[in-house]
């Protein structure tokens, strides 16, 4: 309240629901909407007052007397019940209305005099938060488009709404922003509800764009502003540009593999079909984003494209499948005999350089294998392995399973204890499938045997014996091929005897061959010198023909030799 003790000055004390103001001897009360409305009555009480009154232009709606300390208030129907008048003549007027922002007089009489001091009221109510209605579901380039409307209701006096883009004021532009703004009252309370519609034109920078609206209005001391929530409006526009793409977790494809293509445009909505062309495919494929092809072979590699279903807007891409294709002549299970050739081949076929290589039972070999005179140490698994390093998982592999076949060969040795109290015999066999070994002896079947282990289709069966007199030892070696049977005489204990030669192991056979090389001169050397000695015998039987008789009848001698020495050894068998 402002109350005036006298007419030279007034102190004023600004409450949150007034305020008063003071020009040009005119007083002002600002009063917000349904409060209470205080009025000082700005005049000095004389000494002689006989009453005060309040009205305003047309009406009086308050009177207090001096004397009889008595208040009426007038039958003023828009006043009824809302008036209290004070002592010091403050008129207060609940329930503030528009109604009630009117020039109010307040009036003080004596017995000579009548004194006046209007005072003007000013009534403020602050509107509602604004809110976008109408709001479109999205906006289109290139299209004159209504976004929606920015309302604000029940405000006083009235305010003004602005629309703003990314915080930024819009301002009309002929053609892509327009703003219409219409200002509704309302009969009863005298409030304002304004609307203001705004058509906007949308480009491809506004995706995202935060549009808003927000009302300024006058509250009792200053400029207020209320801003409604910000909206962002999906933008719909054509599609410039369309990509085709291999959607894959690896960076390389095989066959087998299967691959998926996508197809995207940049426009908003995107595209929802295409039409794709595939390698080897007469007409395009009409399909949605994605199209699949599975378990692909090396024919699909091509130029794969896309484009909008009118045709236009293409793009493309090239796929590679790559292959890898093994071949090894022969493979599976192969049965030869021993001393045969096998020539063997591994022949790949790939999409890129590929790497090759060869295991034996598991073993790495060095070089591929060649066999011109097979030997049983060559039978195996053989497996010729290939690789692309470049593409993940493309590996080939083939078996070849060597079995190399050969009838039971015997080598029969014997070998005198260093003692002197035992010989050993032994019977090398060699064979494939592993050959039985039997002993037999002029006494029957031997069964007590060692057996050294059987590798490269080799082995040894050894007995011990110490004869009391000559024996004759037999070793039969069979297998599915043939039964081979090859006998040993062997002297008493007793009897020296030179010993057969040993079987030489791998480990020395180098040694032996070095030997045997010795041996094969020797008795080229021999050879020759027996042909010298023929070729003199024979110059010499030229000069005899008795000699020539009895050289007949020395032949006809040997071959009746011969006769005898076969039907010996029949009989022996």
């Amino acid at each position: 309240h402002c109350f005036f003790f006298s007419s030279s000055k007034c102190n004023i004390n600004s409450f949150s629901l007034s305020s008063f103001s003071i020009g040009l001897g005119v007083y002002t009360v600002n009063t917000v909407y349904g409060d209470t409305i205080i009025l000082p009555c700005h005049l000095e009480v004389p000494n002689d007052l006989r009453f005060g009154k309040w009205k305003y232009p047309s009406e009086f709606i308050a009177f207090r007397s001096a004397t009889r300390k008595h208040v009426q208030y007038d039958d003023v129907p828009e006043y009824k019940d809302r008036l209290s008048l004070s002592e010091n003549y403050t008129l207060s007027i609940n329930n503030a209305r528009i109604g009630d922002e009117k020039r109010f007089v307040c009036m003080l009489v004596t017995e000579d005099n009548v004194f006046e001091q209007p005072t003007i009221v000013k009534v403020f109510k602050q509107p509602s938060q604004p809110q976008i209605i109408s709001r479109a579901d999205f906006l289109e380039t290139e299209q004159l488009k209504m976004l929606g409307e920015c309302i604000t209701k029940d405000g006083y006096p009235e305010g003004n709404l602005t629309w703003f883009k990314n915080g930024a004021v819009l301002q009309p532009v002929e053609g892509a922003v327009v703003i219409n703004e219409q200002t509704n009252v309302d009969k009863a309370t005298g409030l304002y509800t304004i609307i203001a519609s705004l058509e906007y034109k949308a480009t491809k920078d506004d995706t995202n764009a935060e549009f808003t609206c927000t009302v300024t209005y006058s509250a009792p001391t200053r400029q207020e502003t209320l801003r409604s929530e910000s909206l962002v409006f999906d933008i719909h526009y054509p599609t410039e540009k369309v990509r085709i793409e291999v959607l894959s977790k690896r960076n390389t494809i095989k066959e087998g593999d299967n691959i998926t293509l996508e197809c995207s445009g940049n426009g908003n909505p995107p595209p929802q079909e295409y039409l794709f062309y595939i390698p080897g495919e007469p007409e395009p494929i009409r399909s949605s984003s994605l199209y699949v092809l599975t378990d692909v072979r090396r024919n699909a590699t091509g130029e794969y494209k896309c484009s909008l279903t009118d045709g236009n807007l293409m793009d493309s891409t090239r796929i590679t499948v790559h292959y890898l294709d093994l071949l090894l002549t022969p493979s599976g299970e192969v049965i030869k005999q021993i001393g045969e050739a096998l020539p063997v081949s591994c022949t790949i076929s790939s999409s890129r350089n590929a790497t090759v290589f060869w295991l034996k039972d598991n073993t790495r070999m060095r070089a591929s294998p060649s066999f011109s005179s097979l030997q049983y140490q060559d039978a195996g698994n053989y497996i010729c392995e290939t690789t692309l390093q470049e593409v993940e998982g493309l590996k080939k592999r083939q078996i070849l399973t060597l079995i190399v076949e050969g009838k039971p060969q015997i080598k029969m040795s014997k070998k005198t204890s260093p003692d002197g109290l035992y010989k050993t015999i032994a019977c090398i066999v060699e064979g494939f499938p592993k050959p039985a070994v039997q002993w037999i002896s002029t006494g029957g079947v031997i069964n007590k045997t060692e057996e050294t282990k059987y590798a490269n289709g080799r082995f040894t069966s050894k007995i011990k014996i110490a004869p009391e007199e000559n024996v004759t030892l037999t070793c039969i070696a069979e297998n599915p091929l043939e039964r081979t049977v090859t006998s040993l005489n062997v002297s008493a204990i007793s009897i020296p005897e030179s010993d057969e030669p040993e079987e030489k192991t791998d480990g020395n056979r180098e040694n032996a061959n070095d030997q045997a090389k010795l041996i094969v001169g020797i008795v080229v050397g021999l050879l020759l010198a027996a042909l010298i000695a023929g070729v003199a015998y024979w110059l010499y039987m030229k000069k005899s023909k008795s000699a020539s008789k009895h050289v007949d009848k020395d032949l006809g001698n040997i071959e009746e030799n011969k006769k005898l020495e076969e039907n010996n050894h029949k009989s022996e068998a």
